[in-house]
């Protein structure tokens, strides 16, 4: 019914332990994978390419669950995609992330007693790569642990040769394009990194401030502004109003005195200013909020800087040498001690821009940077996803990029870090500015006047290359050929804004328009079971190596995998992970009963005519979960493939088909042949289905059932189109009839494995050929000599009748369902009367109304089945 693998497969070698422990099993098979090159791909392979960047992990990191998650979902599409013979390419590489790497090794520095200024620039950046080859990385090997089917070969690292040689050689083609320049703008300033931080690496917050409201100038010629800041009051080289406010229309032009200081600064008219905000008039610091530069710039205001990199006061005065917040409450004393505050200070719950790496509060700051003019790559990103080039997962997350790539600023790209890709400008002794590509020489020496850039480019500047820096580009490559543009990029709906859209326009950019990828797949973050966002700070981290020591790797992956709806966040618990290590058991233990009865891949299937309803009915349903599976991964559903698999490899092959064909099994002869070699070819089927989401597991199983090399080589499984209806709603009587039964035997207090006499009537339905079975499962004895019916099911079209006395105790059992009887009557009295009293309807919240007809509900459902149960019973 479906095709075997292309390894030639043999009779079982091993036989199976009698317990499943992932720790014996997962290191050493995955070492085996690495050592037979299965991960490896061949880009002079005649295969259709399937390629994944890993989105890469900084150098600094560790493991955590949100990249658990989507390591496992990368991993199972490459997994599928080897298997169904593409040349599959998945390429790990790691980030250089300047910030977070230059902290690292400054701290331990500052441990030794000493800065990066004590060593200079070289001896420091190389103390850095020190760091890199001894601690960096460490995530590399945990994503070994977690199983992930990387090329290690092709292992890539963002300040590796090759990878700087592309970042100097877009630099220079942008700059060139004049689509990367340098202006005096405001930036992002982190006091703590010491470095400009672009837009996306600004976290907001509500802080509590307070608002302070000063009067400048005297008299008639006097307005009050309202500010948060009143420390910047020191650089303030305007007041603003709007034109067309009577209020203050006799001031525009005028100069007024600026408290604290010995200037006078004007009053100009400016249509941002909101009338209908606070006073209608705004202080203008040029140097330090990004409205007043547009306001600055629009009216050619000076802009003075009165802080320095460390946000402490720069003006001579009593202010000097203060930090930026000590000074800020000694304004505010001054000011009312010459009583400029015209109102009492006020909390006031604002948003404050927050570095996303250390937290420190950013200050904006008028600073010489370097700029890309991101205005017609955004266009090009929008426009490839518009006419479908690429493809946004879920649809319904394409709003969330265009309306970051309609509405992009240009991007500060310098840092003010030793650690990173320098910028390749020098400059001259009488001015020149000269970019340096990647195969060129200095246009001088520093003897001769001429020195680099002392800035870096930020991390999101090389990363966005990845694609195709990381297969050899500017150099066309083999590997650049075969396996560009990408299939897929899978990864988290949070980076769009820093990742998705930096890659989207320089692929389109370098590329010749050829996009990065065909499809962005978005997916949620990693929540704990309450919902709650998982933090380090908090005390719900989950360090995911922990729960894969103590449930095993494939535990872990397939619950992440099971959580895993497009685009939506996903809540995950222990206990969630401890039942996806039951998983793994029963799949284990079951496999381990089928090849101890008789299971084999050994021979053709037999022809659907030999086989029994069981065996058709079970191949029926494999080929439909083949199907269902492989349009949930065409769709990236994961969490539905992961469903279906479930509930068809426990409900359906071990609850059902195996218990099922026990009796075969155990009489032996040619049917137990013919459902050994359908149970065989379901399980190989159902582990090559599992596989790439729970690659261990599966691949002892399969090689134990197969004797085949490894699944990871092994063949996807194709949908043969065989169905059997008829098969299907047989099982599906033979289903009900057990179940309607066991409700009966639990409703009665039988025990699980208590005996009791019966006789089946399955005269004139499709049960007869399964009386064996039914009876086994039901543990339902012949009739035998006395046999009295006490209790008679119909059911699917069949009766079947119990003799339950002296199984139980009829008059102990009839006097507690008598009582249950009486509880439930009680309770449904009691919400009759409250739904028919219109004084508690009129006054009731809807909600609560709802509650009451809801338990009316349960109660009539609960009569119904208590009172069925007494019928039942034997009469005394």
């Amino acid at each position: 019914m479906t095709e075997n693998a292309q390894q030639q497969p043999t009779a079982p070698h091993t036989e199976l332990p009698t317990q499943y422990a992932p720790a014996d099993v997962e290191g050493t098979l995955y070492e085996r994978w690495v050592e037979r090159g299965y991960f490896a791909a061949d880009a002079k392979s005649d295969k259709p390419p399937y390629t994944i960047v890993i989105p890469p992990p900084n150098v600094t990191g560790s493991l955590h669950l949100g990249h658990a998650f989507q390591h496992t979902l990368m991993d199972a599409l490459t997994r599928r995609k080897r298997m169904q013979g593409y040349e599959a390419l998945w390429l790990p590489g790691m980030d250089h992330a300047g910030i977070a790497t230059q902290n690292k090794v400054e701290q331990q520095l500052a441990e030794e007693g000493k800065s990066r200024h004590d060593l200079g620039r070289e001896e420091f950046v190389e103390r850095v790569w020190q760091w890199k080859e001894e601690y960096g990385g460490r995530i590399l090997g945990q994503m070994r642990r977690l199983g992930d089917g990387v090329d290690w070969d092709r292992e890539r690292f963002t300040m590796d040769e090759g990878l700087s040689k592309a970042v100097l050689t877009i630099f220079k083609r942008l700059y060139e394009d004049e689509l990367i320049y340098r202006a005096e703008r405001i930036i992002n300033w982190c006091p703590r990194c010491l470095t400009a931080i672009s837009d996306i690496e600004v976290e907001y917050q509500e802080d509590a401030g307070e608002l302070v409201s000063i009067r400048y100038g005297e008299g008639e010629d006097s307005l009050v502004v309202a500010t948060t800041r009143a420390e910047t009051m020191l650089g303030d080289t305007a007041v603003a109003v709007h034109p067309d406010d009577e209020r203050y229309r006799h001031l525009i032009g005028k100069q007024i005195k600026l408290p604290l200081t010995d200037r006078t600064i004007p009053v100009v008219a400016d249509t941002h200013v909101d009338p209908e905000f606070g006073t209608g008039a705004v202080k203008v610091t040029p140097a330090h909020d990004p409205n007043d530069f547009e306001i600055g710039r629009r009216h050619d205001l000076p802009s003075l800087t009165i802080m320095d990199e460390h946000g402490v006061i720069t003006v001579h005065g009593p202010f000097l040498g203060l930090d930026r917040f000590e000074a800020r409450s000694a304004v505010v004393g001054a000011l009312k001690e010459q009583g400029r505050i015209v109102a009492e200070k006020r909390p006031y719950m604002h948003s404050v821009g927050h570095c996303s790496r250390c937290k420190t509060t950013v200050e904006p700051r008028l600073s010489m940077q370097w700029w890309v003019k991101v205005g017609p790559l955004a266009k090009a990103a929008g426009d490839a996803v518009r006419d479908g080039r690429v493809k946004i997962h879920p649809e319904d997350m394409s709003k969330r990029y265009f309306d970051w790539v309609d509405n992009m600023h240009d991007w500060c790209i310098s840092r003010q870090l030793w650690w990173g890709h320098r910028i390749p400008i020098w400059y001259g002794p009488d001015g020149e500015v000269v970019c340096v590509g990647p195969d060129e020489e200095p246009p001088g020496t520093e003897a001769e006047g001429w020195t680099q850039d002392s800035d870096v480019l930020d991390t999101w500047f090389s990363s966005g290359l990845w694609p195709f820096s990381t297969l050899g580009w500017p150099e066309q490559t083999e590997d650049l050929r075969k396996f560009y543009p990408t299939d897929v990029l899978l990864t988290g709906h949070d980076i769009i804004f820093f990742w998705v859209a930096r890659m989207m326009m320089f692929g389109l950019y370098a590329m010749d328009g050829q996009a990065p990828f065909h499809t962005i797949a978005l997916t949620g973050l990693v929540r704990d079971e309450f919902g709650k966002k998982m933090s380090k700070s908090n005390p719900n981290a989950v360090d995911p190596l922990v729960w894969m020591d103590a449930y095993g790797s494939d535990a872990v992956r397939f619950t992440l995998a099971n959580g895993a709806n497009p685009g939506a966040d996903v809540p995950i618990g222990e206990d969630w992970v401890k039942a996806s290590r039951n998983f793994t058991n029963k799949i284990w233990n079951a496999t381990r009963f089928a090849l101890m009865n008789g299971a084999t891949i050994e021979g053709p299937l037999p022809d659907a005519s030999e086989m029994s309803a069981t065996d058709r009915w079970i191949l029926s349903r494999l080929n439909t979960t083949v199907a269902q599976v492989d349009a949930f991964y065409d769709d990236y559903q994961f969490a539905k493939l992961a469903d279906a698999l479930y509930h068809f490899a426990w409900d359906e092959v071990f609850d059902w088909y195996v218990e099922l064909s026990k009796t075969t099994f155990f009489a032996g002869g040619e049917p137990a042949k013919v459902s050994g070699r359908v149970l065989g070819e379901v399980l190989d089927v159902m582990l090559r289905l599992l596989h790439p989401v729970i690659p261990f597991v599966t691949d002892a199983l399969w090689t134990t059932l197969t004797g085949g090399e490894s699944l990871v080589i092994g063949e996807w499984p194709a949908d043969s189109g065989f169905r059997d209806q008829a098969a299907e709603q047989e099982i599906e009587l033979v289903q009900r009839v057990i179940t309607e039964v066991r409700r009966f035997r639990k409703d009665q207090g039988l025990k699980d494995g208590q005996k009791v006499p019966a006789r089946l009537d399955l005269t004139g339905t499709a049960l007869a050929p399964h009386e064996a079975a039914i009876r086994q499962l039901l543990r339902l004895q012949p009739e035998g000599e006395g046999f009295a019916a006490t209790a008679t099911l119909p059911v699917a079209g069949a009766t079947v009748a119990l003799d339950l006395s002296g199984t139980i105790d009829v008059a102990a059992e009839r006097k507690r369902l008598a009582k249950d009887l009486a509880a439930a009557e009680k309770e449904r009295q009691q919400a009759e009367a409250k739904l028919g009293n219109e004084a508690f309807l009129a006054k009731a919240p809807d909600n609560v109304v709802d509650k009451i007809r809801g338990r009316l509900a349960k109660a009539d459902e609960d009569i119904k089945r208590i009172q069925e149960q007494l019928d039942r019973l034997p009469q005394a």
